[in-house]
């Protein structure tokens, strides 16, 4: 995981998770991502680029649409994080503590979750 500051493009970020990054098949990305050395770079790893061009690009990346639309859970999860407003405004000055405030905030959301699939399950359970 890795905090930069709010003015770092998403591609410089992304240069710096690049050793980082774990085996996968596809990697879907916003149009931040769109650069010739980061789909190069994927491609080096073997790792196909789930990116849509910019808006006005030379010659347009061709992207599958449809694994694209699966970003919106990673959205999801970050508009949740924005719920909290600790995290939202960052209070924190340490990064460390700010981190340590996204985790604690994850792992709620996480539990909150899994509580309300589990008592959805119970309820199908009991309907049927």
């Amino acid at each position: 995981m890795l905090l930069s500051e709010g003015q770092m493009s998403d591609y410089k970020g992304a240069a710096l998770m690049l050793d980082a990054l774990p085996r996968a098949k596809a990697l879907p990305g916003d149009k931040g991502y769109d650069a010739d050395w980061f789909c190069a770079a994927l491609a080096k790893r073997k790792i196909t680029a789930c990116i849509p061009s910019k808006a006005n690009p030379k010659m347009p990346i061709q992207h599958d649409a449809a694994l694209y639309q699966q970003r919106h859970a990673i959205e999801d999860v970050f508009g949740r994080l924005k719920d909290w407003r600790r995290i939202q405004t960052r209070y924190d000055r340490c990064s460390h503590t700010f981190m340590s405030a996204i985790c604690i905030a994850a792992t709620v959301i996480f539990w909150l979750n899994q509580r309300v699939l589990t008592l959805t399950r119970r309820r199908l359970n009991t309907i049927h």
